[in-house]
């Protein structure tokens, strides 16, 4: 099971990351969960203090690493574009509440067609997730629709595009749908969030192929104040773990087949 969550800034992707990767660790998986959002806020959606949080530096800023594993120095402008990560998630990932967690971090020069070796560990590692043939992999994605256009989560079993029932969440899930193909990512499925009444879910109902629909979650005080507090949502709101959790059970349904 390898999914990145996407979609616009704000609409609830952290909450389903989160609580998608503590169920599945709560059913003895093992679940690595990478937070590929320059606003990283995963690790507090998973049960860390704030304080925690701050002390986690993310693999993008690890300069020492990045030179070891690319060749790149002050002095070598040349860097190798296929560095071995394949222990970086088990070496630098923070374990809690049985998930664990690996901060990517971004590149903070370049466009989005950077090739700097920086970004190239950051493809390399996430390339590298896809083959835990074992392994849960949750990828919370960035805001927007860059991280498509780098290819950095290509390999990925299939995406999830979070919503909001409006008319822009929508053209954004069809934006990563016509993307994701193009990337060679054959599934792209849809979560509905902040749903407040029939007349909502009726909206994205009509506007959601039912074959891409995994389900909605309704506008829910508890993760307001779960976010509020900096806690994670799964101790807060047993009503969002039972609709995140018949999600999962269509994910599971898929992963059978």
């Amino acid at each position: 099971m390898k999914v990145a969550i996407t979609g616009k800034g704000g609409v609830g992707k952290t909450t389903l990351s989160s609580t998608l990767a503590r169920l599945y660790a709560d059913e003895g998986r093992t679940v690595l969960a990478a937070d590929v959002d320059p606003d990283a806020n995963l690790g507090l959606a998973l049960g860390l203090t704030q304080d925690e949080v701050d002390a986690i530096v993310p693999i993008s800023k690890m300069r020492t690493l990045v030179e070891e594993r690319t060749g790149a120095t002050a002095a070598n402008k040349f860097f190798k574009l296929n560095p071995q990560v394949s222990d970086i998630p088990d070496t630098f990932s923070k374990e809690i509440n049985g998930v664990k967690l690996l901060v990517m971090g971004t590149v903070d020069v370049g466009g989005s067609g950077c090739v700097c070796p920086e970004h190239v560990m950051l493809k390399s590692i996430l390339s590298a997730l896809t083959y835990r043939k074992n392994d849960v992999v949750i990828m919370d994605m960035e805001a927007g629709l860059e991280h498509l256009g780098r290819g950095t989560a290509a390999n990925m079993d299939q995406f999830i595009v979070v919503i909001e029932p409006g008319a822009r969440s929508v053209q954004t899930y069809r934006n990563v749908k016509r993307l994701a193909k193009d990337l060679g990512v054959k599934q792209v499925r849809v979560v509905a969030n902040k749903i407040r009444d029939a007349q909502d879910e009726e909206f994205v109902r009509n506007a959601i192929p039912a074959e891409d629909f995994l389900g909605c979650i309704h506008y829910n005080t508890d993760i307001i104040d779960a976010d509020r507090q900096g806690k994670s949502p799964y101790d807060f709101s047993p009503k969002a773990i039972e609709e995140i959790r018949n999600i999962k059970a269509i994910l599971d349904r898929d992963e059978l087949d």
